[in-house]
């Protein structure tokens, strides 16, 4: 029988034409099948193919099949059981592209696992601060500042990649400078511990960044991003401004540092004085704030003032009272306005106060008799404040003055016959 191979043709199995004498055309396997590769012989190819073709004669046959038959059977492939690792796959994609791609791919990739230790390595195994010494391989290591130079970069950034080394090498984590050659690779640590020591600001040496970083750590925080916020308060300004919790984080920052910093306590102070929406606000907290401090020393303390400035115990059922609005004052959440509360609660307890005052005979008149003490201390001090001698100096004399003197001489007049009279003096 005879063979006929076409390389291009990978159409399905077809019926031989009538006059090929039983000729038939053979499929060829499909890309990735199993079957001769393309650096075989081609006789190989051959024989396979001629094997095949047999084969299929053979069963055609003996099914009685007519010659030139269509071939139904599909060829199978051969499944592959040695797959390649995926470093031989990786090898085999490289061979195929161009070389500085694959470099930068690899570069990429070592960044990726070791994050800025990659660089920190180039520096701690060339540079050699200026003035100290070195023999053999380390006498080729340069200074930071011929590093700079050849890197285009600033001097202050080469020692910061150095001064990162050096923190991970005392803790155990790289090794020292002295056992680093130049040019060659050591295991590095992961990406995820490189900011832990590395700062990428010249701030962070200052005293204020000192402080900074010591605020940030104590906070939890990474130093680098409390530094960069302190760099950049045009920045934070702008954040406060157009984000509540933002402005929320920064005012609370304020109150705790006010605690310890009597200047910024008057400077802010002053500020508020100063703009008359904050002292209208702050007049009304501190109204509020006082309501509350009425209500809760009741509670607390289980005394009432009278409004004549007299402290006595107070009664059982004023203090239930004062006990149940405190208890909503405090359940009220900091957006919440207590002013409101505040004053009713305050209303309430007074009116309550004057209340038992009234309803106890003694303590009413103890309230009478302090109150007109009051009233009389304050009379006298605003009399013995006029000074007479401003009036014979200077002509200031008016009649209306004169008139005003005479009704209060009348009143007190009268003041003093009522009081003669309670005390039973003729």
């Amino acid at each position: 029988m005879t063979i006929a191979l076409d390389p291009s043709d990978t159409s399905p199995a077809v019926p031989a034409p009538a006059d090929s004498s039983g000729e038939f055309w053979v499929q060829q396997p499909e890309p990735g099948a199993a079957g001769p590769s393309a650096n075989e012989p081609e006789a190989q190819a051959a024989e396979t193919a001629a094997t095949e073709a047999s084969a299929d004669d053979e069963a055609l046959a003996a099914d009685d099949e007519p010659t030139g038959a269509t071939v139904t059977e599909e060829p199978t492939a051969t499944p592959v059981t040695d797959e390649p690792t995926d470093a031989a796959v990786t090898e085999e994609l490289a061979s195929d592209l161009d070389p500085v791609v694959v470099r930068d791919a690899r570069d990429f990739g070592i960044y990726a696992r070791t994050g800025g230790w990659a660089f920190a390595l180039k520096v701690a195994r060339s540079v050699r601060p200026g003035g100290q010494h070195a023999e053999g391989t380390a006498a080729t290591k340069v200074s930071a500042k011929a590093f700079a130079e050849l890197a285009g970069c600033s001097p202050e950034r080469v020692m910061r990649y150095y001064k990162a080394w050096d923190m991970a090498a005392d803790d155990g984590l790289v090794p020292q400078f002295e056992v680093l050659v130049p040019g060659e690779d050591v295991e590095l640590p992961d990406a995820d511990v490189w900011l832990s020591y590395y700062t990428s600001r010249n701030s962070a040496s200052s005293v204020r960044g000192q402080a900074i970083s010591a605020a940030a750590e104590a906070e939890g925080i990474r130093p680098t991003k409390a530094l960069e916020v302190a760099e950049n308060p045009t920045a934070l300004r702008a954040a406060i401004l157009a984000d509540p919790g933002t402005a929320e984080a920064a005012r609370g920052a304020l109150l705790d540092r006010m605690k310890e910093d009597p200047a910024l306590q008057t400077e802010m102070a002053r500020a508020i004085a100063r703009t008359d929406d904050l002292k209208k606000a702050v007049a009304s907290e501190a109204k509020a704030a006082d309501r509350i401090g009425y209500v809760r020393q009741i509670v607390e303390n289980g005394q009432i003032r009278t409004p004549a400035g007299q402290t006595v115990e107070a009664p059982a059922e004023l203090r239930a009272e004062a006990e149940r609005h405190l208890s909503l004052l405090d359940e009220l959440d900091d957006s919440e306005e207590a002013g409101e509360w505040a004053g009713e609660a305050y209303d309430t307890v007074k009116g309550l106060v004057a209340k038992a005052v009234e309803e106890d005979p003694e303590l009413r008149v103890q309230e009478r008799r302090t109150k007109f003490y009051n009233s009389l201390q304050k009379a006298t001090k605003v009399f013995e404040e006029l000074t007479l001698d401003e009036v014979m100096e200077e002509d200031i004399y008016e009649a209306d003055m004169l008139q005003r003197l005479e009704a209060l001489q009348e009143a007190i007049g009268t003041c003093i016959s009522a009081l003669r009279k309670a005390s039973g003096d003729s």
